[in-house]
């Protein structure tokens, strides 16, 4: 028998057509309200209308935006329970070759973007000392590659962030978790290649990942999980 999920209102910020999604849909599915927040809204319209979705406009490293984003989502549909950042930002180069402007976007996308939208949600979870704050992390999470200075900085920083809040606000019946997504995910412009099967993530299969951890007995919580293809080398 399928546990019911303990939640009724889910909010993704950084939501995008791919793995977001894929979380939208599931979510939907079991009977979650939810909201759909990025910089630009617009592109979540077609998603929001396919699955009844509400969508939000948001610049996630701006502190007074990302207030205002969560009171108009306690106005529309009601205060979040789980909540989901997917923002993040990538500036390649080489590392004397930066604008050290842009990497300090990048990393307030990646990283201060998520500290805000989690301080949000948790002062309104600790009312009821419930809900549910995943972060979405990425190989460069927990290994930084050359020529990625600005998003293993940005990831390595969430993941901190994640860890700390863990240890603060599960004892308060708040699930936080980081999922290290290792490798590239599947996509229409980004397909399998033909000769490597299964070699990029379904987005689909990744949402699972993220429903298993909203279905945790809180006696047995993960605070990180990996994902990646079976063919992936680690």
């Amino acid at each position: 028998m399928t546990t019911p999920l303990p939640y009724r209102t889910a909010l993704i910020v950084g939501a995008g057509i791919g793995l977001s999604a894929s979380l939208c849909r599931l979510l939907v599915a079991e009977g979650i309200k939810v909201g759909l927040a990025a910089r630009n809204a617009g592109k979540l319209e077609p998603l929001a209308a396919q699955v009844g979705a509400e969508t939000f406009a948001v610049d996630a490293s701006s502190p007074r935006e990302v207030i205002q984003l969560f009171d108009q989502v306690d106005a529309r549909i009601g205060a979040p329970d789980i909540v989901i950042y997917n923002a993040s930002s990538r500036v390649p180069g080489r590392l004397t070759d930066l604008a050290p402007e842009t990497v300090r976007k990048a990393i307030e996308i990646s990283a201060y973007g998520g500290f805000l939208v989690a301080q949000q949600a948790a002062k309104r979870m600790l009312v009821d000392r419930n809900g549910a704050i995943f972060f979405t992390g990425a190989t460069a999470s927990v290994k930084g590659f050359a020529r990625s200075a600005a998003f293993s900085m940005g990831k390595f920083a969430l993941r901190g962030l994640a860890q700390s809040a863990a240890r603060e606000l599960s004892p308060q019946g708040i699930h936080v978790a980081h999922v290290v997504i290792d490798g590239s995910i599947r996509s229409a412009a980004h397909p399998d290649p033909v000769d490597h099967v299964d070699s990029t993530l379904d987005p689909d299969a990744i949402a699972q990942t993220y429903l298993a951890l909203l279905r945790q007995p809180r006696s047995a919580w993960s605070w990180e999980i990996e994902v990646r293809p079976w063919v992936e080398t680690f």
